[in-house]
């Protein structure tokens, strides 16, 4: 009988982890109460960490486990809410403003501040009545985080025109100059990524490459793939995949400050070509007679860094950090959004 159970058991865990996943996928939009679109709005799975953000269109799309449980949907200036998903597929959601979230207080190292002061996107400010009247006037310049005017005169006489920073602006609407709406504006952007050519080691017998280790591609890429969605060409970058995982190659020996590791391999595209794999293992220096740190950080808390996978991460980071510190290191948080604190 024991034999029998030795022989089951392997049959057993291959069907458990070839067993289908129940998971499914909610699409939807979010907008005001004017039915204007909310860009960055935040979408979470309540009680887990797993979420998403709209695109430039007010457009979200997220996988969840199973077709039950409730999604909570928020944006700075707006109430939160949550939706059961009850098997839907498509869930569009309207968030109510909300003059209560403005009232948040940020503390700086300086000062307490509203937050309505730090972020672009949520400060309301009357002009007056001599706004846009062919009178210079800059009254709103200083008086909310990220706005600039300026004045140009022609034949009208002179115009005032307001820029706004930040991801999203008065009522949500992405634009530059007030009379120009950009609806179609998105700050996560990618650098095209040019191929090297392969080049003669008999013309260039010389070659460098730097030492520092980049992995932020790979996690990039999997919030891409685990919302649905192919990842930008810009934002995948191989050596990034490479660096992304932890390799137990040796101590350097003696006093040498790095280790060198070396594998070559046939290229699996091409018989002709080789691939090379180069791994420096730099010496871990024991951390209890390091001296104190002192570590700065400046952080952009402006619109554009709403969300789970902005802001969100970097206060997760934070507190990965945190496990790392000693009581005698210290940490300044510096951050910025047209003002500074």
């Amino acid at each position: 009988m024991k034999r029998v159970l030795i022989l089951i058991a392997p049959v057993i865990l291959i069907m458990l982890a070839f067993r289908p996943v129940n998971s499914h996928t909610v699409t939807g939009n979010v907008t005001d109460e004017n039915g204007k679109v909310i860009p960055g709005a935040s979408i979470v799975l309540k009680g887990t960490s797993k979420g998403t953000s709209c695109d430039a269109k007010g457009v979200y799309s997220i996988t969840v486990p199973k077709s039950t449980g409730k999604l909570v949907f928020s944006a700075v200036g707006f109430e939160s809410k949550e939706v059961s998903i009850k098997g839907l597929s498509v869930i569009n959601v309207s968030l109510k403003s909300s003059a209560a979230s403005l009232q948040e207080v940020v503390v700086t190292g300086y000062s307490t501040q509203k937050k309505k002061d730090m972020t672009g996107s949520v400060a309301v400010i009357q002009p007056s009545p001599y706004y846009n009247s062919g009178v210079p006037n800059n009254e709103l310049q200083g008086r909310a985080a990220g706005v600039q005017v300026t004045t140009a005169y022609g034949n009208a006489g002179a115009q005032n025109k307001i820029m706004i920073r930040g991801i999203s602006s008065i009522n949500g609407n992405h634009q530059g100059y007030y009379d120009k709406p950009r609806e179609d504006f998105n700050r996560e952007g990618y650098e095209n990524i040019a191929e090297n050519k392969f080049l003669k080691v008999t013309d260039n017998p010389l070659s460098t490459f730097s030492i520092d280790v980049d992995a932020a591609s790979y996690s990039n890429v999997r919030r891409f793939l685990n919302q649905g969605q192919l990842p930008p060409a810009g934002a995948v970058r191989i050596e990034e995949m490479v660096n992304y995982f932890h390799y137990q190659y040796p101590q350097p020996l003696n006093n040498e400050p790095f280790s060198i590791n070396t594998e070559i391999a046939d290229a699996p595209w091409n018989k002709d070509h080789k691939l090379v794999l180069i791994g420096l293992q730099g010496k871990k220096i024991p951390t209890e007679n390091l001296p104190a740190s002192n570590l700065v950080f400046l952080i952009d808390v402006s619109g554009s860094m709403q969300g789970p996978e902005r802001i969100g991460l970097v206060k997760a980071s934070m507190k990965m950090l945190v496990d790392q510190l000693r009581e005698q290191d210290k940490v300044s948080i510096v951050v910025y959004a047209g003002a500074a604190g």
